[in-house]
């Protein structure tokens, strides 16, 4: 049996989006929005969707790959302020291993007319199983998709 490890890791990603910190506050707190950009590539097929935005409320995402490899995202809300500020804890699984287990906060900020996002993230990645440049490249393609879910890239 390989011995346990953790490692720890925080990343930061700025992004500037063209559009007002309303709209892009909703496409995260919404499960109409959110299901618009947060999910796998393609081929990835969702097979559990739960998203309950408020102080204490919980999400999850679970799906399936091709060739049946799993991922499943579980979040806890532990902070959340309307058009600045979202915080929350969350594992994530493979194939119902728990790979990681991160804090992430996301701040959005006016930039004249549209919107300036970051992104913290501090981790503790599991066994080896993840690592932080690979969660912050993920996290970088999704932030993509949240520009072209709003229309604006």
């Amino acid at each position: 049996m390989t011995q346990p490890s953790v490692v720890h890791a925080t990343f930061t990603i700025d992004r500037a989006y063209d559009a007002p910190p309303a709209r892009v506050f909703a496409a995260w707190a919404t499960a109409e929005a959110k299901a618009r950009w947060f999910a796998g590539p393609d081929g990835w097929q969702a097979e559990i969707r739960e998203l309950d935005f408020r102080v204490g409320g919980r999400e999850r995402l679970r799906g399936v790959f091709p060739g049946g490899r799993s991922s499943d995202f579980r979040a806890h809300y532990f902070d959340i302020v309307p058009e600045q500020r979202i915080v929350y804890a969350y594992e994530m699984h493979m194939n119902d291993r728990r790979i990681s287990v991160s804090l992430a906060t996301i701040e959005f900020r006016p930039a004249g007319a549209g919107t300036r996002l970051a992104v913290t993230e501090q981790g503790a990645f599991l066994d080896g199983y993840d690592d932080a440049g690979g969660r912050e490249q993920g996290t970088r393609w999704l932030l993509d998709k949240v520009d072209q879910a709003l229309g604006t890239s």
